[in-house]
């Protein structure tokens, strides 16, 4: 098998094959990969066909060794000595690019389609949505019809015949799959453990707010995390989901405290009512916080929760996060507050917004207590002309000045941060909130879609007696955005994506099918986690889902569905009828493949014969005596043992 698998050429249609799925698998790694590396392989790539289609001869192998040194060394300029995963892909990418350049016999091309498989697993480092599974497994049904064309050197299969066997190839293999799926077992962390990407190109919050950030998340549809409420869900002006707690401003940032400095709570709050137990699943963000409806009852498994109620992960979010968690929505919480805290969210930078500071004396002057201080406030962005919008006018040095005095146009940001300055100014202490409010409920799924464009700014304000008490200007300004939501509150004009404004009854229900599907990939596929594989094996009765558990039922059951599928091969081929005069055939058929004689499809024995004497005349005689002998057998009824015998031995003596 070796020496033949050397020796045989490779034909110039499974050259294009090979090379087509090839770039199939590799087209998704384009944008990921630097610039020349997408240019050099596709370069190999076509350069190979070229050489296929004009028949040239392939570079030398001397040619081929520097190239390697000079691609390895150009990946490692361009990442660094340390190998990660987008070093990695790239690398191996160069590799196949030279790869194909000494493609040239059947040994090579098996090579070539194992690494297009080894390519296919590295797009799931990157994605593992439906698009991606569906887009792998096809190239997958292609890799493996190119394995049967390259095994076939008799029948000459079509394509359908080759696509179809391996489609039959892949469902042989899906019980066995599943059986891996379900008990091998699941480990915590990223994909074998690899260095993940950063937040780069990744949308979402951040620890830090400055005018125009959170109006650009408003243009976006991504989905920011998933809900499923164990109980009706409550009502749109009670889903405020607390992330980042700003304290420090410098005139035009906001910016998080450490954890250090804030600390971590005990959970000391006054609470009524029930608590709303629920079901996050998170999208990965590359930082570290964890969402909750303010506020949280208790921190959720593998986060905690700092002295300003604010959720963090242990390690940042790189993989989909799934996690159990209850709140309070009615609450108080911070009476007692260090005083050091208290004096940091009065804090202001000096020589900022001077028409701002005036105006919060003005209000101060005014207002007997803090209370109404508050409440003057609100009165002030309720009575005058502001207007809500995601395209707000870019704002110069003394922003809170030119938004309170001039534009009077803005995104929550905006008026977050403009109410947070007043009140301090007043001497008030505050401090800006950011998350998320609202969320969709998807009626095919019956679970809430919180989407990027829900992302919201708040202000936290600290009264004596009652300690920090939410406070929302934007709802002074806007009520529609918190009761009904962004679509109702941003003027028509605006540029808001069309499933979040939700203008069309039919895109809706799309979008509501697919985000169904989509999340039921996310919860029993993506979402199948170390806890849920041993909460199956416990309700199965199995107890503690220890590693030697799961060994021996994984050897145990795949043995099983092995043995089954084995049993049910080996019965249809019991069934098939046994025709030694056929096997004969094709013993014949397949020593002139060898010799550069294929036997076409549909090509009956006698046009064979004839195309066979045709391209192989010195055999002329023992070609037509093996023909005829066969015709006779096989159509005339002739069932004579001698003649089986003769033709037989023609053959094995060819």
């Amino acid at each position: 098998m070796t020496r033949r698998l050397d020796a045989a050429p490779l034909q110039a249609a499974g050259v294009y094959s090979l090379l087509g799925a090839l770039a199939a698998v590799l087209a998704p790694h384009a944008l990921r990969i630097p610039v020349w590396v997408s240019i050099a392989v596709a370069a190999a790539l076509a350069w190979r066909a070229w050489l296929a289609w004009r028949g040239v001869a392939l570079p030398r192998k001397w040619l081929l060794l520097p190239l390697a040194l000079i691609g390895t060394a150009a990946v490692v300029v361009s990442y660094g000595p340390h190998l990660g995963r987008d070093a990695s892909v790239a690398l191996l990418a160069v590799m196949l690019a030279l790869k194909v350049l000494e493609l040239k016999t059947l040994r090579d091309a098996m090579v070539a389609v194992c690494l297009g498989f080894f390519l296919i697993v590295t797009n799931f480092l990157y994605s593992q949505s439906i698009a991606t599974a569906l887009y792998m497994l096809a190239a997958m049904a292609w890799f493996t019809a190119i394995l049967i064309a390259l095994e076939d050197r008799v029948r000459s299969l079509t394509i359908q015949q080759r696509f179809g066997s391996a489609a039959t190839l892949m469902l042989q293999g899906a019980p066995l799959m599943l059986v891996l799926f379900l008990l091998f077992p699941r480990v915590q962390g990223p994909i074998f453990g690899l260095p993940q990407a950063t937040s780069a190109g990744v949308s979402g919050l951040s620890d830090s707010m400055s005018p125009g950030s959170l109006s650009q998340l408003g243009l976006s549809d991504e989905v920011a995390f998933r809900v499923q409420f164990h109980a009706p869900p409550p009502a749109p002006q009670g889903l405020y989901w607390r992330g980042p707690v700003l304290w420090d401003f410098d005139g035009r940032t906001w910016t998080a405290a450490s954890t250090a400095s804030i600390g971590v709570s005990d959970v000391r709050h006054e609470t009524a009512g029930a608590a709303v137990s629920y079901t996050v699943t998170l999208e990965p963000h590359y930082a570290r916080w964890v969402f909750a409806l303010e506020v949280p009852v208790a921190a959720p498994a593998g986060t905690v929760l700092t002295g300003d109620y604010q959720l963090l992960s242990l390690r940042p979010i790189r993989n989909r996060l799934r996690y159990e968690a209850a709140s309070h929505l009615a609450y108080r919480y911070g009476g007692e507050e260090r005083p050091e805290l208290l004096q940091r969210a009065l804090r202001l930078p000096a020589g900022y917004n001077p028409r701002s500071v005036q105006l919060a004396r003005e209000i101060r002057e005014r207002s007997p207590a803090d209370v109404d201080v508050v409440a003057n406030a609100l009165e002030l962005f309720r009575s005058q002309p502001f207007f809500y919008t995601l395209v707000p006018p870019e704002l110069g040095r003394d922003s809170v000045d030119e938004f309170l005095f001039t534009t009077r146009r803005g995104f929550c940001e905006h008026y977050a941060s403009a109410f947070v300055f007043l009140m301090r100014a007043a001497g008030v202490p505050a401090r800006v909130v950011t998350g998320y409010q609202g969320g969709e409920i998807n009626p095919l799924g019956n679970y809430m879609i919180v989407r990027q464009s829900e992302a919201h700014a708040w202000a936290e304000v600290w009264l004596n007696g009652q300690g920090w008490v939410r406070v929302d200007p934007t709802g002074a300004v806007s009520p529609a955005r918190i009761q009904v939501g962004i679509a109702a509150a941003v003027p028509a004009a605006d540029p808001l994506p069309l499933s979040v404004r939700g203008s069309f009854e039919l895109l809706n229900r799309l979008h509501f099918a697919w985000d169904a599907v989509a999340n039921s990939w996310n919860q029993w596929v993506l979402g199948y986690t170390p806890e849920r594989q041993t909460r199956l094996l416990t309700n199965a009765g199995f107890g503690a889902a220890t590693w030697q558990t799961l060994a021996t039922l994984l050897m145990g059951v795949a043995g099983a569905v092995m043995a089954v599928l084995a049993l049910l091969i080996l019965r249809r081929l019991r069934a098939m009828p046994s025709d030694p005069v056929a096997r004969t055939w094709l013993a014949f058929c397949r020593k002139l493949a060898r010799r550069g004689t294929r036997r076409r499809a549909g090509e009956g024995p006698r046009d064979f014969a004839r195309r066979a004497v045709s391209e192989q005349p010195e055999l002329e005689s023992k070609i037509a005596d093996i023909a005829d002998l066969y015709i006779a057998l096989r159509y005339a009824g002739s069932g004579d043992k001698g003649r089986e015998r003769r033709l037989r031995e023609l053959v094995g003596a060819l």
